[in-house]
């Protein structure tokens, strides 16, 4: 008769657990726990295995929190699985003799379990039961505690998510980026099974205010990476110099798992070379070259510059191999406009206000310019309210004409001439 015993785990049974954990990953799936929470939890919280000869063919690994307790794995050899309630029972057991505050008044022992019917049969015999109705449901988070410190350095942040969906209209534009940058970068498997190398850096360019910055943004919360801004006029106080400055912001970055790099006006450390003596600037264009190649070699990083000037910027940056695309961001179409100016306009009012009409009247306006527009609107219709009576005041507000004529002393900030130079960038210099 084959005897089989129970004890609790050693450290020296650390590879026996690893082999169950594999052998279980074979042949019923991915278990829920991750083979490091396994390992975790047997050393620092409740485990026991089973010993046949000598051998490990069992083991129940277990941890509690607010007298909640959790199996976070069981295994066993495929010939000793009636062991599988009395290794359930002895962890119980353990947890339940436990003194410390974290089982302090212990009331239930639960477990989440892949599709496995010889497992989840092994919880049934060792009296566990199975609720209807309950849906396991996950989520990774997107920063790891390690990373929380380093980032905080950097300055930069994990951004909310949604701001990609706050983005109204520019649905060409968004859809271009969903396109090329979000899909290949949130689906990495899926970009390699069709050939795709997710994009490493791309540069955003077109008129000033189109919203450059609100897209990198957008994108970062989209993928939900931390989003981190380089300022090279703060970096330029820095004892190192720029140049060393940039290089150490770098080294850095390559420290976080994901990340999207952003960096305004690029052009101003990424113009031209040339001309006798040379520029101060030519040592910081030369490193920022030599910085986006080892940037490029790492995955779950993007690099996303924005420029007002493409043309102003050295033409080693724009060749094939530093940026895999050059995307024009326009002016907002009619629904983006509708959109941001729905935003802006207060909603007790909204119905009252003829906003196609408003719309059509600030054709040629950039998000900054709507945005200054209708708060200049605004403020008119509320100083205007301070000279009415209580009672009318109090059902004022602004109006169509105070939208209008807001937007007829609005000066637009892309002229017929930058719109025209744009669109001849677009032609010459753009990569979608």
């Amino acid at each position: 008769m084959n005897q089989v015993s129970i004890r609790p785990f050693h450290p020296d049974d650390l590879d026996a657990v690893l082999a169950l954990w594999e052998a279980q990953r074979a042949s019923s799936g991915e278990p829920v726990y991750a083979l490091s929470e396994v390992l975790a939890s047997c050393q620092k919280d409740f485990a026991v295995v089973a010993l046949h000869r000598g051998a490990v063919v069992g083991v129940a690994v277990g941890r509690a929190a607010h007298a909640q307790g959790w199996v976070v794995f069981l295994a066993t050899d495929p010939a000793q699985r009636s062991t599988a309630p009395r290794l359930l029972a002895a962890l119980e057991t353990a947890m339940t003799d436990d003194d410390t505050e974290a089982t302090a008044g212990l009331t239930k022992l639960s477990a989440l379990l892949n599709d496995d019917d010889a497992t989840l049969d092994g919880f049934r015999r060792g009296g566990f039961v199975a609720k209807k109705d309950l849906h396991y449901v996950e989520r990774e988070l997107p920063l790891q505690r390690g990373e929380v410190a380093l980032l905080a350095e950097l300055g930069g942040r994990l951004l909310p998510r949604g701001l990609w969906d706050g983005i109204g209209g520019m649905e060409n534009e968004k859809g271009l980026l969903e396109r090329r940058l979000v899909t290949p970068l949130a689906n990495p498997d899926l970009a390699a099974r069709f050939g795709v190398a997710p994009p490493r850096a791309v540069i955003l360019f077109g008129p000033p205010g189109t919203g450059k910055t609100t897209f990198a943004k957008a994108i970062a919360s989209r993928l939900e990476w931390p989003f981190v801004e380089v300022f090279p006029s703060r970096l330029a106080g820095d004892p190192r110099g720029l140049a060393g400055a940039l290089r150490d912001t770098f080294a850095r970055v390559a420290q976080l798992e994901h990340v999207v790099v952003f960096i305004d006006e690029v052009e101003e450390i990424a113009a031209h070379r040339g001309g006798e003596p040379p520029s101060a600037m030519q040592g910081v264009t030369n490193e920022l070259l030599k910085l986006i190649p080892a940037f490029r070699e790492q995955p779950g990083r993007l690099l996303v510059c924005a420029t007002n000037f493409i043309r102003a910027i050295d033409g080693a940056f724009l060749r094939h191999g530093r940026f895999d695309y050059l995307l024009p961001i326009g002016l907002p179409d009619a629904t983006a406009r509708a959109a941001i100016w729905s935003r802006y306009v207060p909603e007790p009012v909204r119905a009252d206000v003829d906003l196609a009409r408003v719309v059509e009247e600030s054709e040629g306006f950039s998000p900054a310019d709507i945005e200054f527009a209708a708060r200049r609107a605004s403020q008119a219709a509320m100083e205007h309210a301070l000279t009415l009576s209580a009672e009318d005041a109090a059902h004022a507000g602004p109006r169509t004409e105070d939208y209008l004529d807001a937007v007829a002393v609005t000066r637009a900030t892309v002229s017929a001439e930058t719109a025209a130079e744009f669109s001849e960038d677009i032609a010459r210099l753009g990569r979608v």
